[in-house]
């Protein structure tokens, strides 16, 4: 059930007509950035919590009673 060599290369050779040899960097570069990053951001502990804290909640509803 694996990719074989011949299959690599079909795709090689698909991706070579469709995009031409001068995209082909490019795009590879691009989805590796891509892989990079998702496997950081996986990673990496939530930096920004977006819960409102309690001070703020109480803020926010002080305010809505005026």
């Amino acid at each position: 059930m694996g990719i074989g060599v011949q299959e690599i290369l079909i795709v090689l050779v698909v991706g070579l007509v469709l995009f031409g040899s001068k995209k082909l960097p490019e795009i590879g570069s691009g989805l590796g950035r891509a892989i990079k990053n998702f496997k950081k951001a996986a990673t990496e502990p939530d930096e920004i919590d977006i819960t409102p804290s309690r001070t703020e909640k109480t803020k926010n509803e002080s305010r809505d009673d005026t």
